[in-house]
């Protein structure tokens, strides 16, 4: 009996202790979910961008045949769009000076070229701050001189572009260093796709071939 009794006392307790803390109205505690990764997101950022050119020409028909190099300047206006994470879209305008110096039985020659530039860049991040950039340029040329010396007289001629025929396609490759967000140093090489004619017996058919050294500044 007395078995019985504290069995009946331990049940009653029991059902008292669970009384206390079973609500049928409570819902069940939630499941905690993994934390999500934060989604990348970052804006379109306009920036400025200004270098050194170090530019010549090569004979369209024999790779190995080139004139000496030039040097001018680049500048002008840079976007990055981002796409993914490790991707994105960098068009530029920019005002490039290219050109070459030739030196022939008569005398010598420089030939200046005044273009605008429009690089339409894939920048894949290959790592954090370096950066890998690829694909092609149209370049508008609009304006050129042409200085010869015979070792007497040195003659300038200006020439001022108004054929639009004279647009030429080109394909870049570079890197580019990354040193915060808002700046970064860049190195290019670009050259002519389509090659250009001379009419000259000194000067062959030839393509631009450039090598663009620069620095970037990001507005936001």
């Amino acid at each position: 009996m007395k078995k019985i009794h504290l069995l009946a006392l331990f049940l009653l307790f029991a059902g008292s202790v669970s009384a206390q803390y079973y609500d049928p109205n409570r819902r069940p505690p939630a499941r905690r979910r993994p934390q999500q990764r934060q989604q990348y997101d970052n804006p379109i950022q306009v920036g400025a961008v200004v270098g050194l050119n170090t530019s010549n020409i090569v004979d369209a028909n024999n790779a190995y045949r080139s004139t000496g190099t030039i040097s001018g300047f680049n500048a002008g206006l840079t976007f990055d769009v981002p796409v993914s994470y490790n991707f994105s879209f960098a068009p530029e305008v920019l005002y490039s000076q290219k050109g070459y110096f030739a030196e022939t039985t008569d005398g010598n020659l420089t030939q200046h070229f005044n273009f605008i530039d429009v690089p339409l860049l894939a920048k894949f991040k290959l790592a954090p701050g370096f950066n890998f950039l690829l694909g092609p340029q149209i370049s508008f040329l609009v304006s050129s001189n042409t200085i010869f010396d015979n070792g007497f007289v040195i003659t300038s001629q200006n020439n001022y572009n108004s054929n639009a025929n004279n647009v030429y396609l080109d394909g870049v490759v570079g890197v580019s260093f990354d040193f915060g967000r808002y700046f970064d140093i860049h190195g290019r090489y670009a050259i002519d796709l389509n090659q250009t004619t001379s009419n000259s017996t000194v000067i062959p058919d030839y393509r631009n071939q450039v090598w663009q050294f620069g620095v970037g500044i990001k507005f936001n």
